[in-house]
């Protein structure tokens, strides 16, 4: 373990060093802007220099400037430009074998782990009887899955606490192409990037959705992925402005634009990739946490970006953070039909209708307002977010049209070519049927109650005792003593009604907010028994 931890910060340092001595050996006459040759210098002298990031140069010259305002002069090396590197406290249990270090699963309990150790009993322990064994029980979180096989921990300390840092592996299945009951539908989104929500398929055919969803939002990295394209694309129609002007005094900002252009493009590259990786591991998390053994996702290759003018949404929804993703099965047009009926929609200036007759409002409130973020079902009254329903929508297309999927000889991926109509008319996300504990709706004849006996009469509605034997007064209830009239037929007599108390004792009657109150005029009369 110390042997491990050692070689670690030695290749650390040897990394820093090469780094500081490089931006020493070639020094740039201004360190806030090298020139390109200065550039081409600095990536020479540094060790694998033509493969590392320019933020990590610039951050060294910013460090190695700072130190020459200070001190007047440039330093001699990393040694005297950074303090010693301190030692982490933890343990590199990777590093050790079985005879040190060993971790097994509890066999009943899936969620612990224990962790056995061979610690020293003294600072300067000289012989194998200095050495006992410990053991650590651990709790691993939920995320780790059931038969994943545990790799010994970095144990380390964390205020008072022991925390180990636990690596897994576990068995994937081959993808199957039928045989799936539980699926994740993921719909493509502008600013959300992704909607998804499971779905289930049950014994008899229906299918039903598993609660309300997710989305995955990245509103500030696609921002700024437009961002880089607008810019892109600005670059390009400059260069092709000034090759077409061919005008020798515009070289010079030709070959300046035309050096910029991999910059942006290596810079969309990245972020690109990191956004997919992101949100394809959301994805994965969404459907180990609903049991899905498959994810349906729309297929959008028939998308193509085409600029900023007649499809404005192609753009954003084609680019190169969604094509990264790799689906199992995408039901192709999962959008344009109707959440539940599976109608087919249409399009008109980028508002989706939900039928040939009525426009996708634009909100729950505002329904005559043609928008693209609300959506109602005209046809089973369903209404909510249009993204939320399009996942519903995928999902149940996948599940009965997973006897179609078929596997792409080119690339490998499972899709879904053809839409059978019988198949089509199954794929409907059924409502789950509420069960509520205040449904008092009658499934029978009505059982026969106990009637209670003593001078109250009939026992009142709510908490009130039934032992009483006078009736509290009345005249601090705001209430005429005509409230409800005692009545002369009946044999039941409430005594409550002659105090103006009302049938219950607990009813106090009140007029409507839009009503103008009616003047009591017994209020400071008195008590009215």
């Amino acid at each position: 373990m110390a042997q491990e931890q050692a070689g670690r910060a030695l290749r650390s340092v040897k990394w820093r060093a090469d780094l500081v001595a490089g931006a020493l050996a070639e020094w740039p006459e201004d360190p806030k802007k090298r020139t390109g040759e200065e550039w081409d210098a600095v990536r020479g002298a540094i060790p694998g220099g033509e493969y590392l990031p320019s933020s990590i140069i610039r951050s060294r010259t910013r460090q190695v400037a700072v130190f020459e305002s200070k001190n007047a002069r440039l330093p001699v090396d990393v040694f005297e430009l950074e303090p010693s590197p301190r030692v982490p406290r933890m343990l590199l249990l990777a590093a050790c074998d079985g005879q040190q270090a060993t971790i097994e699963r509890s066999a009943t309990e899936p969620t612990k782990a224990l962790l056995r150790l061979q610690l020293p009993t003294r600072p300067d322990p000289q012989k194998y009887a200095d050495w006992t064994w410990v053991e650590c029980p651990i709790t691993l979180p939920p995320t780790v899955p059931a038969n994943a096989v545990t790799h010994l921990p970095t144990v380390r300390i964390t205020g008072r606490k022991v925390r180990a840092d636990v690596a897994y592996t576990h068995a994937v299945p081959k993808t199957s192409r039928t045989g799936h009951t539980v699926a994740l539908g993921v719909d493509w989104g502008l600013n959300t990037l992704f909607s998804a929500g499971a779905a289930r398929m049950h014994e008899d055919g229906r299918i039903t959705a598993l609660g309300a969803g997710a989305q995955f939002r990245a509103a500030g990295v696609l921002a700024k992925q437009y961002r880089l394209r607008h810019i892109f694309e600005c670059l390009h129609a400059k260069t092709d402005h000034y090759t077409r002007l061919a005008d020798p005094a515009l070289d010079g900002k030709a070959a300046t634009l035309a050096k910029e252009i991999p910059r942006v493009r290596e810079h969309r590259s990245n972020l690109n990739e990191t956004l997919a990786w992101a949100a394809a591991r959301w994805a994965v998390d969404q459907a180990v946490a609903a049991g899905a053994t498959v994810i349906y996702l729309e297929d959008l290759r028939s998308m193509e970006a085409g600029g900023h003018g007649a499809h404005p949404q192609h753009a954003p929804v084609a680019d190169s953070a969604r094509a990264d993703h790799r689906p199992h099965a995408p039901p192709r047009r999962g959008g344009r039909h109707r959440r539940r009926h599976g109608a087919a929609a249409q399009h008109l200036q980028a508002l989706p209708l939900l039928s040939d007759t009525a426009l996708a409002p634009q909100g729950p409130d505002r329904p005559t307002v043609p928008g693209w973020k609300w959506a109602i079902c005209p046809g089973c009254g369903w209404q909510g977010d249009r993204d939320q329903g399009a996942w519903r929508r995928i999902a149940a297309r996948g599940l009965a049209h997973q006897t179609k999927t078929v596997v792409d000889r080119v690339s490998g991926t499972m899709l879904i070519r053809a839409v059978v109509d019988t198949m089509e008319a199954k794929a409907v996300i059924t409502a789950t049927e509420k069960t509520s504990r205040t449904d008092r709706s009658k499934t029978g004849p009505t059982r026969p109650r106990t009637r209670l006996t003593g001078p109250a009469g009939q026992r009142p509605e709510g908490h009130a005792p039934t032992d009483r034997t006078r009736l509290p007064r009345a005249a601090h209830r705001h209430q005429g003593v005509t409230t409800i009239s005692t009545p002369t037929t009946s044999r039941h007599r409430p005594r409550g009604a002659a105090l103006g108390a009302g049938f219950h004792l607990h009813a106090h009657a009140s007029p409507p907010r839009w009503a103008k109150p009616t003047p009591d005029p017994t209020v400071r009369i008195g008590s009215l028994s």
